[in-house]
């Protein structure tokens, strides 16, 4: 594994996030596979670091569904079922019909959405590259950051957060099938600029539309490839 970038001005809280980033990416990356294991030791000697940083970043992976803790092996990626997939597309698709509606009912007065929303496009547009070429990695990265920032703009936080866990754990679900998949160029869905449009007219039916489609494709396609 990589070594975590170091320096003066990194305390052990952000070596903490930055060691449970590098782990979801390594996960979200096929690196590590469901139902690996590993122990803190291992992880800690893999980056260079102390115990404690990596214990705590471990931690905080299982507390969000990634890894599980195995009693005195330490801890393993989780493994999702299809059947989980279904509950997170159908999850998804509620929260994120009413951040629609909060962005288009009552949109947010901070002058800058404008332009957070053009910064948004730009994610968008890159995603749908990505998908369009089937490049599984740079999708993921762009994707995740799309939702995000799409998310941020309803303005509650909270609610951010846990819809950003689902967009995580639901790639963490479909990764292990897709790359099985061999070459998934035109197979990924890429209709990032079109939701933005529809968010920009405040039209709440095209967004839930763009969505309900997009749901319904993916959820057929793991179901497909799953099958094989």
């Amino acid at each position: 594994m990589p070594p975590v970038p170091d320096g003066p001005a990194v305390t052990r809280n952000t070596l903490r996030r930055q060691i449970a980033d590098a782990l979801r990416d390594e996960i979200l990356g096929g690196r590590l596979d469901p139902g690996q294991e590993f122990t803190v030791k291992e992880i800690a000697e893999g980056y260079g670091v102390s115990a404690t940083p990596v214990r705590e970043a471990l931690v905080d992976l299982t507390a969000q569904g990634l890894l599980d803790s195995a009693q005195h092996r330490g801890f393993r990626v989780h493994e999702y079922s299809l059947a989980d997939y279904r509950a997170m597309i159908e999850a998804r698709s509620l929260v994120a019909d009413g951040i629609f509606r909060g962005l288009t009912e009552n949109p947010p007065e901070n002058p800058g959405t404008p332009a957070a929303l053009a910064g948004v496009r730009r994610r968008g547009e890159e995603a749908a590259r990505a998908a369009s070429a089937g490049d599984l990695n740079v999708l993921i990265g762009y994707d995740l950051r799309f939702w995000r920032e799409l998310s941020a703009l309803f303005g509650n936080p909270y609610l951010s957060d846990f819809f950003h866990r689902l967009r995580v754990q639901s790639w963490m679900c479909a990764v292990p099938v897709l790359r099985r998949a061999g070459d998934l160029r035109g197979r990924l869905w890429s209709g990032h600029c079109d939701l933005v449009d529809a968010l920009s007219h405040r039209d709440a039916a095209a967004a839930h539309a763009i969505i309900a489609s997009y749901n319904t494709d993916s959820l057929a396609l793991i179901e497909r490839l799953s099958d094989r």
